[in-house]
Parts: C-alpha cells; sequence; structure tokens
C-alpha cells in the first residue's frame, strides 16, 4: 500500500499547474518611446502630479509628537498604509 500512495504522489506531483511566475518575469517592459502618445502624455501627466503632491508634503509644516511618515490626506482621500478609507 505504501509503494502504490508513493506512485499516486508522485503522479500528482507531475500532473501539477505549472507556476506562470516565471512566464511573467520574462515579459519585457515596454520603453517609454514605444508607448503610444496617449500613454505618454498620460504618465507624463501622473509624474507631474505626484511632484506637485510631494511638493505640497515638504512644504507642510512638521507636525509635532505625530504619527511620523507621510500625510494621510496627500491624495486628497484619507490613506491608512496604502489603502483608502471611507468615513
Amino acid at each position: 500500500m505504501t509503494d502504490e500512495h508513493e506512485n499516486l504522489t508522485q503522479a500528482y506531483r507531475q500532473n501539477e499547474v505549472p507556476s506562470l511566475a516565471a512566464e511573467a518575469e520574462e515579459t519585457p517592459k515596454k520603453r517609454f518611446e514605444d508607448l503610444p502618445p496617449a500613454a505618454q502624455r498620460a504618465l507624463k501627466e501622473a509624474e507631474a502630479r505626484r511632484q506637485e503632491i510631494d511638493a505640497r508634503q515638504n512644504a507642510m509644516p512638521d507636525e509635532v509628537n505625530g504619527r511620523g511618515g507621510l500625510e494621510p490626506t496627500r491624495y486628497d482621500d484619507w490613506e491608512i498604509k496604502g489603502l483608502t478609507v471611507d468615513f
């Protein structure tokens, strides 16, 4: 019975679904120049918005005895650990 169990276990391992992680790593990223004009424009606008938000963040006075870290309302919505929270 142990040999039969061992054979079934090996057969199961051989029929397992392969991981897609290896395939995802092989996909090359597109260069900025290869993207369509609309995508390039959107990426530039997003970068400008991030820079504006960072500038606003840096201009704010430091909070005394605060929780530390980035301002949770920097994207005009409350954020906790990267998740938006609505009240």
